[in-house]
């Protein structure tokens, strides 16, 4: 549930700051804003308090500060890689990478925090949607219709947000008018974005009401949300952070206590349709002009051009080159900021981790996730000893009980049990 949360403060514009480690002080600090946020919200929106132990650690040098006093039981591989729920000596903690923390932004930091303390209750309310492996993972919000379609329908959700009466119906109408549009031209579109609408569209929702100085403000900030996802340069697993907060906060302004009757299949679009009384816009081409439709394709159509130069040599370089195959069983951290779909091969993420049985690497240089999901590419492999490899940006150690040997192509490997 909580891979396509990991990095979601990156993927809006906040780069994580050099490696350092933990200060206590701080930490301490933090712990105390966040419960001072949860306690306000005293489980008003969930019927559920989101309060919950917190730990933040550092990967790279180890250090580590808890909200609690830590369990005796072994700290779980991932704390330090991921912003995520963790189970530990038997308790659900909501981890957060301390480099991932807003050092400089109060509210950016509350908003973080709400989000992850958010998923550790999520099961519990029942709000989790399975993904279906049939629906695939949205690679057709990297393709130029997909984007055009998103970034109007986050147009017409922030306008519908800033307006009221007749206006505010007329951009709901427009907004769910693209979003038919986008799902009629990709077969299986509704089905793939659900997953992420429910699973971190919900959790965003939640951030923004419980980490913002009342509903107003909330508002403002999932405008500006919005305004700041079009500048993304992939939407295929963020997209939802955008688009989560906008429909929520408008059905709890149409239809209050909604979110309270809302189960893992409900559909955003469906019950806005219900709340607003108002069915989408009948032309979609139509509606687009009145959100400046006409540049954002041209923009878009530039965009498209780009990026196939760029698939073109990510193609060169984890398809048909050279690579190590390894497989993607395990856990770790991923970078979705900038993520490339290559089509019919997978995704190129821009920075990967990943711990398992068959042993580690670690690709700050990027890594390739097959489009079954069921293994990893790193590429330009170099085999340095019996359990050592690097290549282009990353290094790999393989375990005990697993070997490398050679790959589909010369010049390859595929890590194997022996």
């Amino acid at each position: 549930m909580s891979c396509t949360a990991i990095l979601a403060y990156l993927v809006i514009g906040h780069p994580p700051p050099a490696a350092a480690q933990v200060d206590q002080q701080r930490a301490e600090q933090y712990f105390k804003e966040a419960q001072t946020l949860c306690e306000r919200d005293g489980g008003r929106l969930w019927g559920v308090s989101l309060c919950g132990p917190m730990v933040i650690a550092d990967a790279a040098t180890g250090t580590i500060a808890t909200s609690q006093p830590a369990p005796t039981a072994v700290r779980p591989r991932e704390i330090g890689f991921v912003n995520a729920p963790m189970q530990w000596g038997g308790i659900t903690w909501s981890a957060y990478v301390w480099q991932m923390i807003p050092k400089d932004n109060q509210a950016e930091r509350g908003r973080l925090f709400m989000h992850e303390l958010f998923h550790c209750i999520q099961p519990r309310l029942g709000l989790i949607a399975p993904r279906d492996p049939s629906a695939g993972e949205n690679i057709h919000l990297d393709s130029l219709e997909g984007r055009y379609w998103m970034r109007l329908e986050w147009r017409a959700l922030a306008r519908a947000l800033g307006a009221s009466g007749a206006a505010r119906t007329s951009a709901i109408a427009d907004a769910l008018a693209f979003r038919a549009a986008r799902h009629e031209r990709f077969p299986g579109a509704a089905a793939a974005e659900h997953v992420v609408d429910i699973n971190e569209g919900i959790a965003t929702y939640t951030q923004y009401v419980t980490g913002s100085e009342g509903a107003q403000d909330a508002i403002r900030n999932a405008m500006a949300g919005l305004a700041a996802a079009e500048t993304g340069t992939s939407f295929v697993r963020t997209f939802a952070y955008a688009s989560g907060a906008g429909y929520g906060l408008l059905l709890d302004a149409l239809s209050p206590g909604w979110h309270r009757k809302i189960t893992g299949a409900s559909d955003f679009g469906q019950l806005l349709s219900a709340a607003a009384g108002v069915t989408a816009a009948l032309d979609a081409a139509a509606a687009a002009a009145r959100y400046d439709g006409a540049s954002l394709r041209v923009a878009e159509a530039q965009r498209d051009r780009e990026q196939q130069a760029i698939i073109a040599e990510l193609r060169r370089r984890y398809v048909d080159g050279p690579v190590l195959i390894v497989p993607r069983a395990g856990s770790g951290s991923i970078n979705t900021m900038g993520a490339t779909v290559i089509p019919g091969e997978g995704t190129v993420f821009r920075a990967m981790a990943n711990r398992s049985a068959w042993g580690f690497f670690d690709a700050q240089g990027g890594a390739l996730v097959s489009a079954d999901g069921e293994t990893i590419s790193l590429p330009a492999p170099v085999v340095v000893d019996a359990t050592t490899l690097k290549g282009d940006g990353w290094t790999a150690t393989v375990g005990p009980g697993w070997t490398v040997q050679p790959g589909p192509r010369p010049g390859s490997f595929r890590v194997v049990r022996q």
